[in-house]
């Protein structure tokens, strides 16, 4: 039977129950048990794949082409699984599910309430979840902050389940925030406290405290919690702020915490083997050499937008004893600049990643072309992949007003469509999950810089996208030594493009950067470091 953890928020969101949900998942799979990570989101959007990232973070997607919070992408590179459908729910959803029963009269006539209908939904998802993943643990986190009113239905679903079933099968995690006077330089638990009565007030005790903190936590506070919040001392666990997350699955296993979840579950006692974590946390801090990436975006309000890049630019220079430092560059300004070199000619590498709309498109062209150019290292994604075509199109091929119908319809050169398919979605103005999306497939061309990055000829990569390379205008592109090294099976479809004349040019259709781990980088983002130090 499985087992479940609930994880809970409270005081103030972006306090990392991603991350925390993710390293308990660490260090209880370290200890042989079957994982299963969720996320019970509040929004009433049915998937992730309609939301801003620039506003909300990247949309994470799974092999089957679920659209997913970036929470999901911390789950995956800390408990190394591939997640699915199942390891993503709404409010949306369930009341799609909820709705379409009602029209079908699944109901038998009954009025259609919040509680038992649409709980009995929730609590029908999550068991179905651990049925389908045959998890010994299945860990959910519980989106939002405990008091918000958005989030109920999923706190009541959890405590119906705690009922349910025998009290060593379910228990909660709640991590909260301890704030730090500037005055009196004081940690203070009082915000805990409250969070933890607004967890009693719905009918749930809290089994486990995780207490976030910008600077040390003491013991004073420490027994405060214990004693206020009615929590065993060995449950109150100190997350201070670390200085890599990657190393909060070792210091929450240094509380023993692994050991007090096995006690209060009645799990079988084992010793956890967390060495290829330690080795990797080991490498990260000693990274001696450095390298610059210039990242060339457009979503620039917060690095969320762009998370999985970042870990994955991480995971390759650990593995390559470098530190990445990543610099942001404004597409939009290096529009403006006669001479973009002035913000590119330190770097060391050059990577445009995915993205959608016309602004800063250019800018990302400009950039190419300099790279392109000046034989800098360049790792398009994505949308990285189409402008390199489109650049390569007008400034090599000589068709000029080369574009992709997304930003300009009427271009005489349209090195970049939409499908046929994709199209009748766009007029029907339907959006959600209608891209090209999850785990496919591509056929890799021997001898290319793409198939030695790989090590073999057939690969399967996550993608994102409505728009593909035009194979109208493949022969031309080939024939000014653009080298198609990547394509789908059936050879319709471009799926990775590089330069002969280049050091390292590489751009691929799909978004490899959400199948990369923090201990095994993705092979393109491994060869695009190597790349650059070379360069360096």
């Amino acid at each position: 039977m499985t087992k479940y953890i609930f994880v809970t928020g409270g005081v103030l969101s972006g306090l990392g129950k991603g991350v925390t949900a993710a390293s308990i998942g660490n260090i209880l799979k370290a200890r042989g048990y079957k994982i299963f990570m969720q996320k019970l989101d509040q929004y009433i959007n049915v998937d992730a794949g309609t939301l801003n990232p620039g506003q909300h973070g990247e949309v994470f997607v799974t092999d089957d082409g679920t659209e997913t919070d970036l929470d999901l992408g911390h789950y995956e590179r800390f408990i190394d699984i591939n997640l699915n459908k199942y390891s993503y729910v709404t409010t949306g959803s369930i009341y799609t599910k909820v709705l379409d029963n009602e029209r079908k009269g699944k109901y038998l006539g009954k009025t259609i309430q919040v509680i038992p209908h649409v709980i009995d939904e929730i609590k029908r998802v999550i068991k179905q979840t651990s049925k389908v993943s045959e998890a010994d643990i299945l860990i959910s986190e519980i989106g939002g902050t405990v008091g918000d009113m958005e989030g109920l239905h999923f706190l009541e679903a959890a405590r119906q389940l705690k009922h349910e079933l025998p009290s060593t099968d379910v228990i909660f995690v709640h991590l909260s925030y301890l704030p730090q006077l500037g005055t009196t330089k004081d940690l203070k638990t009082k915000p805990t406290q409250h969070s933890v009565r607004e967890l009693r007030a719905l009918g749930i005790q809290p089994d486990i405290i995780g207490c976030r903190a910008e600077t040390t936590i003491g013991k004073d506070e420490i027994e405060k919690i214990s004693l206020f919040c009615d929590v065993e001392r060995e449950a109150v666990i100190k997350m201070e702020t670390a200085n890599n997350i990657y190393e909060v699955p070792l210091l929450i296993e240094k509380q023993n915490l692994g050991s007090y979840i096995c006690k209060k579950m009645d799990l079988k006692q084992t010793t956890p083997d967390l060495r290829d974590w330690q080795s990797l946390v080991l490498r990260a801090k000693q990274c001696k050499k450095k390298v610059t990436i210039g990242m060339v975006s457009k979503y620039m309000l917060i690095d969320d937008a762009y998370l999985s890049v970042f870990e994955a630019l991480d995971a390759a220079g650990w593995k390559h004893g470098a530190k990445i430092k990543t610099n942001w560059i404004d597409a939009e300004e290096i529009e403006s600049y006669l001479d973009p070199g002035k913000v590119l000619d330190e770097l060391d590498g050059i990577l445009v990643p995915g993205g959608f709309g016309t602004r800063g498109v250019e800018g990302k062209i400009k950039a190419i072309t300099y790279a392109r150019e000046n034989k800098v290292p360049y790792l398009g994604l994505c949308l990285g992949l189409q402008l390199a075509v489109v650049e390569f199109a007008r400034n090599v091929c000589g068709l000029k007003g080369a574009n992709s119908t997304e930003f300009d319809p009427e271009s005489p050169y349209p090195v970049v469509y939409i499908m046929p398919e994709q199209r009748v979605n766009m007029e029907k103005e339907d959006y959600g999950a209608t891209m090209r999306l999850g785990l496919y497939p591509a056929m890799l061309k021997a001898g290319t810089k793409t198939f030695d990055a790989y090590g073999q000829d057939k690969i399967h990569d996550r993608h994102r996208h409505r728009y593909e390379v035009n194979p109208e205008f493949v022969a031309k592109l080939e024939d000014n030594g653009m080298i198609i090294s990547g394509q789908s099976p059936n050879r319709k479809l471009v799926e990775h493009v590089e330069l002969a004349d280049h050091p390292w040019f590489v751009a691929t259709q799909a978004h490899p950067e959400l199948t990369s781990r923090p201990n095994r980088p993705h092979p393109l983002f491994d060869a695009f470091i190597r790349a650059a130090l070379e360069r360096k």
